[in-house]
């Protein structure tokens, strides 16, 4: 059985941590992906591949505890991309 104090720890870490993968998607589109942050001169897409790293390795942390398992991480990833496939424009040939 998974301890709830370092499970609810993880959740409350991921929750943040997506937070930030926002925050910094919200500056890619604002101020383009090549942009360099005014205050840390850090590019933004470099930004965003660090801040989607933090929520992968919060999402290995709750696979390590047993909340989530690596099978219906993948079910759920496919499942996603097809709906896209049928929904989305980001899979059309040019």
């Amino acid at each position: 059985m998974p301890n709830p104090d370092r499970y609810e720890e993880a959740l409350g870490i991921l929750q943040e941590e997506c937070a930030e993968v926002i925050v910094e998607v919200s500056k890619c589109r604002r101020f383009g992906l090549n942009s360099t942050h005014y205050k840390t001169g850090l590019v933004h897409s470099k930004m965003l591949e660090a801040e989607i790293g933090d929520v992968l390795a919060m999402i290995d942390i709750l696979r390590e505890q047993g909340i989530i398992s690596q099978d219906n991480l993948e079910i759920a990833k496919q499942a996603k991309k097809e709906k896209l496939k049928q929904w989305s424009k980001i899979y059309e040939q040019n």
